[in-house]
């Protein structure tokens, strides 16, 4: 008696970040601006992707929607399975706090905080928050960003890539599953901007944390998995591949 072998399927992998047909516009007094129409994109879990275009172009306006920050003006936008459009603005918050950290331009520490309580702030604002679990935690990350010496900082006294690691650290202590950059080396030197892109590559490889970036640099947007163009309002994927 033959026994029959099911037959094998490949199951595509689920998008972390989908979004259908996202428009973005403005209504000024005798017409409406649209800074971006009908939008489709996804991103996969771990991916490094990255969003590019000239100034005013509405590359931050649309990290903003994609991290839920913001909302367009019409479209679905779906992140970790969860439909952002449907949601009230309490429920995107606790999206935020499960799924997303984020990397600023301008760091956005709290300058009366030393290092190590900057990097625990999002962990208080979690249910059953324990400082001593939440400051061992803390510690363990800024010694991976190396920065366990200066913890006890503020951050008047650290330079621009010292703080920005410590924003590194900070969007990863929540353990998101994303993490939304908008121009993460904007306000850095040549030297110290290479140190924090590699940086951020390497926490993407080792904890598979999705990496979504806006920047003006067309040498980091080649770094990554998938590189992404916001021209005259449409999203257009660069075709080459990094290495």
């Amino acid at each position: 008696m033959s026994s029959v072998l099911p037959e094998s399927t490949f199951i595509m992998p689920q998008a972390i970040i989908s979004a259908q047909q996202l428009t973005q516009s403005i209504q000024l007094p005798h017409q409406t601006l649209t800074i971006f129409e009908n939008l489709n994109l996804e991103i996969l879990a771990g991916q490094q992707v990255a969003i590019t275009g000239r100034s005013g172009s509405g590359k931050s306006t649309l990290l903003g929607i994609l991290a839920t920050l913001d909302q367009a003006s019409s479209g679905k936008l779906s992140i970790c399975g969860e439909a952002i459009q449907d949601l009230d603005e309490e429920q995107r918050a606790l999206v935020r706090l499960k799924h997303i950290g984020f990397v600023f331009q301008s760091f956005q520490l709290l300058p009366h905080l030393s290092a190590l309580e900057n990097v625990m702030l999002p962990l208080r604002l979690q249910p059953n928050f324990i400082y001593a679990d939440a400051e061992k935690k803390a510690l363990k990350l800024l010694q991976r960003v190396g920065l366990e010496r200066q913890s006890s900082q503020t951050p008047k006294v650290l330079s621009g890539g010292e703080q920005q690691r410590v924003a590194i650290a900070r969007a990863l202590i929540s353990e998101p599953k994303i993490i939304f950059a908008d121009e993460p080396t904007g306000n850095l030197d040549g030297h110290t901007a290479q140190e924090i892109e590699q940086l951020l590559f390497e926490l993407n490889r080792e904890l598979g944390t999705t990496l979504v970036l806006v920047t003006h640099d067309p040498k980091l947007a080649a770094q990554c998995q998938r590189h992404f163009e916001l021209k005259e309002g449409q999203l257009i994927e660069h075709t080459e591949v990094s290495v």
